[in-house]
């Protein structure tokens, strides 16, 4: 459970250094000084509240038992509001004891009515059984928690269905299991009282969309049994949570914002790595999810990856518990691999205090990995954004986050996992030698002075409300009253869907035609996950998912897991399954793909004189063709080999920029070097994206040409990486002066002469980062500022 009072029980008291003392010692092991900007948010005192009057006796003690005296105001404000039947959103920090906001009112009609019963959803597993372990250490009778998700042994699905009135589950179990299934489920639906929507901010893009809809089939599917549930929804701090929690759930809810819990401080460090001298090479393994292209560079700055490595091997070598987030699963198995080889080297077997920690492991090991730190047997922890919401973690004392996590929303919630029992925390920044990391470590403002931004996602994609009216209409067929309920464009999507054999129209509504049921995935991963499996032992070491295999599990492909490395040996896309076999090559793999693009409409533009700026859906065709092995000791390009995958499309929303070939010339871009400008702006403009919307530089993707076909004009196209767009793009159109000004800005600044990772080299290019002009690449964002209108 979220700590809601500073009794709550840690895992001990540190014993370890300071923050600002410990970040004097991490400081003070380079001949340069790496923080380039230290922020001190200061310590806050709680504001409690009275127990509302109508929470049990019984439920007080329980929560008494387990250091809970009194709840904080906010927490007791949304509880009422919640109880009294309204739909409500708590949206405050990391740590403010969210949890006790929707156990308060959900428990207590546990207590109050015996037939009632609540459905918890998490978008993780660990955060839903790290929920089943806060509601059953309450030891309440007759509540009866129970997770239900794809880890659940079918023998226990039948008794939870019967007898758990506090099921845990997530969109993913809700989507596939609980909904085609709702007859077996009747009884729980019928008398379900509350949906709590825990971490609600992560729902955003396609996945967000998505998740919208399932919770209109489910509160469709509720009203056909007789019940209306009201809606608790938890957030960490976010932009408009009351308008992004009603698109969710497609119901007016109402926000509690105001933080009243207690707070350590926390000293947050902006770190920028060193400068290597020149034709050293990168440090570490370098994977292509993780870091720049380092080809062709006189001087590049040391891998973020080895300098949370090493930070992460001194703050546990200083006995200081520390989570260190990694972008890539492959980036957490290089920094837990590294730290824990330093470790070794300083004091024999002190690096097996440290571990990874990500997506496709088994679940008997992220158990065991998520006990050993809360028990200390881990003093160190490598993770993806798996350990980014709320599990809980008291007693960490320190976060390490390796390169900026894409939004200012995610940075607080990973920073926030440290310091969780009142006591000082550090938070490090670490940056990747990329664009926007560089522009934030050199701008703290945009970083520290900004708001938290709002939730993307859009329920009229029609890419995703055609598919989940089909499943609506497989659970129960489709009525005139049940396309309100699915919102705009509803009706055009139920035609399109009738046109196309999926539905027949009765008189009584729209009917499933097929005997299966529609194939939807949720998070537009591009299909179901790979299995990895070891040829030898026949044993399974994890699963990445479809969107990723092409990169991670092409045949020659390095795959890692707990530090150990492996080789692919065959990528079987039909069957879902990589073999895979164990060595320790020295080089690494990188894969590099081709892709073209063609307008398919234009939705809205800007003509401004030499410069045009087009809103719209395009045609993307991409594609992986072949792989670099690079010397893991130098970076050196071993050799290029080719490989056979088929290409992948995706019809999608873009913004895009035109110019005029004169306007380029009066600028002074020579018509030779227009290629390499336009592509040099086209990486700056993806990487500054996140700061103008709820993305991460890998949910975009762009295409640069000097000539481009459908516009015939120097072009350059920004796009969602999803089906039918994410919001990314309209929230570029709608920027672009802003956005494109902090492009400009970010290239004109970075100390660099020719281009680097830092301002114009993207990590995932797959043209090499050839070719690139940086300075025509600040001429050209020119001519479009000076016409554009703000």
């Amino acid at each position: 459970m979220e700590s809601s009072s500073a009794a709550t029980v840690s895992a001990g008291p540190s014993l370890g250094p300071t923050p600002a003392d410990l970040l004097r010692r991490l400081r003070a092991r380079g001949a340069a000084d790496p923080v380039t900007h230290v922020e001190r948010v200061p310590a806050r005192p709680g504001v409690p509240a009275p127990w509302p009057s109508w929470a049990p006796p019984e439920l007080r003690a329980a929560f008494a038992r387990r250091g809970v005296v009194a709840p904080w105001q906010h927490q007791a404000q949304a509880a009422t509001l919640a109880y009294e039947g309204e739909h409500v959103v708590v949206a405050t920090g990391t740590a403010s004891g969210k949890s006790l906001a929707y156990q308060l009112p959900a428990l207590a009609t546990l207590l109050a009515d015996p037939r009632a019963t609540v459905l918890y959803l998490a978008p993780t597993k660990a955060l839903a059984a790290d929920q089943l372990r806060a509601v059953a250490a309450l030891e309440l009778e007759g509540v009866r928690p129970a997770c239900y998700d794809g880890d659940t042994p079918r023998a226990e699905r039948e008794w939870i269905r019967r007898h758990s009135r506090f099921v845990l589950t997530n969109p993913d179990m809700l989507h596939h299991g609980v909904l085609p299934g709702h007859a077996q489920w009747s009884g729980f639906l019928r008398r379900l009282a509350y949906v709590v929507i825990d971490e609600c901010h992560t729902y955003r893009g396609v996945f967000g969309s998505h998740v919208a809809h399932v919770l209109r089939r489910l509160r469709r599917q509720c009203a056909r049994f007789g019940s209306t549930p009201v809606f608790v929804l938890a957030s960490a701090t976010s932009g408009d949570p009351s308008t992004a929690a009603g698109r969710l759930t497609g119901l007016p809810v109402t926000a509690v914002t105001e933080d009243a819990s207690p707070r350590g401080g926390v000293t947050f460090a902006l770190w920028e790595p060193p400068l290597l001298p020149p034709d050293s090479g990168p440090s570490t393994p370098v994977p292509p999810q993780s870091t720049g292209d380092h080809d062709d560079l006189q001087q590049v700055r040391r891998s973020a990856l080895r300098e949370t490595a090493d930070l992460l091997a001194d703050t546990v070598a200083e006995g200081v518990r520390t989570l260190a987030f990694v972008r890539s699963r492959k980036g957490a198995e290089v920094v837990a691999a590294n730290a824990r080889r330093a470790l070794d080297d300083a004091v024999p077997g002190l690096g097996d205090r440290v571990a990874a920690y990500r997506g496709g492991y088994l679940r008997e090991e992220r158990r065991e990995l998520e006990r050993a730190l809360l028990h200390g047997d881990l003093l160190g922890l490598a993770s993806t954004n798996a350990l980014e919401l709320g599990v809980d973690l008291i007693g960490l004392d320190a976060v390490l986050i390796c390169g900026y996590p894409g939004t200012r929303a995610s940075l607080w919630q990973q920073a926030g996992r440290a310091g969780r029992s009142g006591q000082e925390a550090l938070a490090v920044l670490v940056a990747r030698d990329d664009p926007l990391d560089t522009y934030l470590v050199h701008h703290p403002e945009a970083i520290f002075g900004a708001p938290v931004e709002a939730t993307v996602l859009d329920p009229a994609n029609p890419y995703v409300l055609a598919p989940q009216l089909a499943c609506a209409a497989f659970e129960a067929p489709l009525t005139p009253a049940d396309l309100a309920l699915f919102g705009d464009g509803a009706k055009e999507a139920v035609d399109q869907l009738v046109a196309a054999g999926a539905l027949r129209q009765r008189p009584t509504g729209w009917y499933w035609r097929h005997r299966e049921r529609p194939e939807v995935d949720l998070r537009g991963e591009g299909g179901a996950p790979v299995c990895v499996v070891e040829s030898s032992t026949g044993r399974l070491l994890g699963t990445v998912d479809g969107g990723s295999s092409h990169f991670l599990l092409h045949s020659g492909a390095v795959y890692l897991h707990q530090g150990v490395s492996y080789v692919v040996d065959d990528l079987d896309l039909v069957d879902g399954c990589a073999l895979v076999h164990a060595e320790e090559p020295d080089w690494s793999t990188h894969a590099r793909d081709v892709t073209d693009l063609s307008v398919v409409s234009v939705r809205s533009y800007v003509d401004a004189g030499p410069v045009g700026m087009f809103l719209g859906e395009v045609d993307v065709t991409s594609q992986v063709v072949s792989y670099q092995r690079r010397r893991i000791a130098t970076g050196e390009v071993i050799d290029t080999r080719p490989l056979d995958l088929p290409a992948r499309e995706l019809r999608t929303v873009a913004v895009w920029f035109t110019l005029s070939p004169q306007s380029l010339t009066l600028a002074g871009v020579q018509p030779a070097d227009v290629p390499g400008a336009l592509h040099a702006a086209e990486h700056a403009a993806i990487g500054l994206l996140p700061l103008m919307a709820t993305c991460d530089r890998w949910d975009i993707g762009g295409l640069s040409t000097a000539v481009h076909p459908d516009t015939e004009a120097p072009t350059v196209f920004v796009y969602d990486g999803h089906p039918g767009g994410a919001g990314f793009a309209e929230r570029a159109y709608g920027t672009a002066s802003a956005w494109l000004r902090a492009t400009r800005d970010a290239i004109a600044e970075c100390g660099c002469e020719s281009g680097c990772p830092s301002c114009v080299q993207s990590p995932k290019c797959g043209n090499g980062n050839n070719p690139l002009s940086k300075p025509d690449a600040i001429r050209v964002l020119d001519v479009v500022l000076a016409n554009l209108p703000e």
